[in-house]
């Protein structure tokens, strides 16, 4: 009964951020390829590099984010509504702590990189600068904002997140309206209204998180037993975060170093549509997590596995389904999309996709590694292969090859941590066996082999034409479905759902 409660919770809360992803991804879009437009390639590339800079210094947060939700899950699980008090407000204050920290450091360091390394194209300096002031001011506040957020994960209130990022995505439908009618630098302008808007959404967060939660209500606190369980978790995240940010942050900014901003600007973009595709994973993530985490804490660890390795393959198959038609029609797609398709767009995009299908496997067994609460090895072993994906990417701009070989790199060293370094560590410290975690590699692999051949044939069968399109996007959709029905899920999944149709037909 317990189980049917927690998967119907699931469900309804993958359900919530689904309805919240879709609005926001159409939305999104269109008010990206309208920026792009006012903007240019360059003001457009010059923003993701500027800001860019900032996300370095943020990697410390980064780290404590998953703790936070960590925490708070599982205080939530041991019904102790003291401790779950204390531990929100030191998360809170140790966060803020942070946030003042990177607003330091930002505005030291950071601001010289800014004034003496970055390309920054003639006459543009001081819009560059005002940008990274506002980057800052904007990050200051999402690092503050990242504990209300974890207690809303914790909670499992998904259609709050779902109602919200609608207000968030139609006050960014706002920016577009005032970028065009705007009588100020367009790249100023676009970075303060982006400022204006993380505030006005990090305020409602909380005041939802104050008049629902009791244990979001402010205390200097500063338990020391707390922070060192905190600080143990995360800190062997740090250098993993560090890496993350070398490997995002870092590398727009050697990018544009070496190549200049347009290129920049062709990486973003191949960035912000996988990111959308990867929103359908991350959603359902989102929703199943914390019943991972609860499971585990319960004692209830068979459950735990079998929710992590199917939910897996369920996210791998949902990557797949919408990975497939975008790498077939890249350029179709970039070209509907934006009309002026920058270089270096398409094959951007077709390897990110490819990249993030191995990436799948790294985010998705790093949640047992959560629930256990040990994170040492992972640490230490995954970001230094990230390191050294981030040298070699330097390294061989510096030797003239093409920047595509960003994307090659990171294909390669996910590949490594998703199919090797993760399943090794889930064995050693979880005690995963190796032949749950190959079931789940071979499934995703017959799936993945069925799937691909006949919408390939269909697509070099047409010219680049909107029925090409259309033909394409659902012969994949009904192979990969097919695939995933009769090859990726088991029979007595199989036999729930056929019961699920007869029921609905009668």
């Amino acid at each position: 009964m317990k189980s049917s409660t927690n998967s119907v919770s699931i469900a309804r809360n993958t359900i919530f951020l689904y309805f919240r992803m879709m609005i926001t991804m159409l939305i999104s879009l269109y008010t990206s390829r309208v920026v792009l437009q006012i903007l240019g390639i360059d003001d457009f590339g010059l923003y993701a590099v500027v800001g860019g800079v900032v996300g370095l210094f943020s990697f410390i947060n980064n780290a404590l984010s998953t703790s936070s939700s960590r925490f708070l899950t599982f205080e939530l699980g041991t019904k102790k509504s003291t401790k779950l008090r204390k531990t929100f407000s030191t998360l809170l204050n140790l966060h803020l702590f942070i946030a003042i920290i990177v607003a330091l450091f930002s505005e030291t360091v950071g601001l010289w990189f800014v004034y003496n390394k970055l390309a920054i194209p003639a006459g543009r300096l001081d819009a560059a600068v005002w940008v990274y002031h506002l980057s800052v001011l904007t990050a200051v506040v999402t690092i503050a904002q990242v504990p209300y957020n974890a207690a809303i994960i914790s909670h499992e209130k998904m259609n709050v997140f779902a109602y919200v990022s609608i207000v968030d995505v139609t006050l960014k439908l706002g920016i577009v309206y005032l970028l065009k009618i705007g009588n100020f630098d367009k790249l100023v302008l676009y970075a303060a209204l982006v400022c204006l808007v993380t505030v006005i959404i990090a305020l409602f967060y909380r005041y939802y998180c104050k008049t629902r939660f009791p244990e979001t209500k402010y205390q200097f606190v500063f338990d020391k037993d707390i922070l060192r369980a905190v600080g143990g978790f995360s800190g062997w995240s740090l250098f993993g975060n560090l890496t993350y940010a070398l490997n995002s942050h870092g590398t727009n900014i050697i990018t544009s170093m070496f190549f200049g901003p347009g290129v920049v600007t062709a990486r973003a973009i191949s960035v912000q549509v996988n990111m959308a595709a990867m929103q359908f994973v991350q959603n359902f993530r989102i929703a199943v997590n914390p019943q991972i985490v609860k499971r585990y804490v319960s004692k209830d660890y068979e459950g735990s596995k079998s929710l992590l390795l199917n939910s897996t393959k369920y996210s791998f198959y949902l990557m797949l389904l919408l990975g497939l038609p975008i790498i077939l029609l890249a350029e179709s797609l970039l070209q509907l999309w934006l009309g002026q398709v920058p270089e270096y767009s398409v094959i951007f995009l077709k390897l990110i996709i490819i990249q993030s299908l191995f990436q799948v496997f790294h985010s998705s067994f790093l949640t047992a590694l959560h629930a256990k609460g040990r994170l040492r090895e992972n640490a230490l072993i995954s970001p230094l292969v990230a390191a050294i994906r981030f040298l070699t990417v330097y390294f061989l701009f510096r030797a003239d090859f093409s920047p595509v070989v960003l994307s090659y790199t990171g294909i390669v060293s996910f590949a490594i941590v998703g199919l090797i370094i993760k399943p090794v560590l889930l064995n050693w410290i979880v005690g995963y066996s190796y032949r749950d975690i190959i079931c789940v590699f071979v499934s995703c692999l017959k799936v993945s082999l069925v799937s691909i051949p006949i919408p390939i044939f269909v697509n070099n069968l047409f010219e680049n034409t909107i029925a090409n399109f259309i033909i394409v996007c659902a012969t994949s959709i009904v192979c990969v479905l097919t695939a995933v029905f009769y090859i990726g899920i088991s029979a007595e999944v199989r036999k729930l759902v056929f019961a699920k149709v007869r029921f609905f037909k009668h």
